[in-house]
């Protein structure tokens, strides 16, 4: 299919208490159950792409069959979004060529507040949500939250 990536991760870059651990999630309890114990290829913002690269982040949006967007408190009271929620809600909804994966990793509430086109998302598919408090530990990889993540993620092809 021409796809280099199974999943682009979008999450929320800010400098709060709560963000040390969503960036905790992102790059280490992420890529340590859906890469190291489930064989998928993920392109993380800051790991994969440095920032400064524009043109990037959307050629691997484009490369990825999955985007995976964190959802917090603190990114639903963003008002301006990240220029890779941009390109990645184009690709879902007006190319719809992208399945989208919304992992809600803390309670969030209403969603009345949130950008539209995520609102529309949410409606057609529901969230994921992490139910474990931001602790650091990792839910075993057959918790029901990653059986949720793995059965929206492509089928891997990967050789046991």
């Amino acid at each position: 299919d021409g796809k280099i990536y199974d999943a682009y991760v979008i999450y929320p870059k800010s400098h709060t208490s709560e963000a040390n651990f969503v960036e905790y999630f992102v790059y280490q309890i992420l890529p340590d159950v859906l890469e190291n114990e489930c064989g998928y290829k993920l392109c993380i913002y800051g790991r994969d792409i440095c920032p400064g690269e524009g043109n990037a982040i959307e050629k691997r949006i484009q490369k990825s069959r999955r985007l995976i967007i964190i959802l917090t408190l603190q990114s639903i009271h963003c008002e301006d979004l990240a220029y890779d929620q941009h390109i990645a809600f184009y690709n879902a909804l007006i190319q719809n060529d992208t399945k989208v994966i919304l992992l809600e990793m803390e309670a969030i509430g209403s969603y009345e507040n949130l950008q539209e086109s995520l609102r529309y998302i949410i409606k057609q598919q529901g969230t994921i949500k992490w139910k474990e408090k931001p602790t650091g530990q990792a839910q075993s990889s057959n918790s029901k939250f990653w059986k949720h993540v793995r059965y929206h993620m492509p089928l891997t092809h990967k050789t046991s």
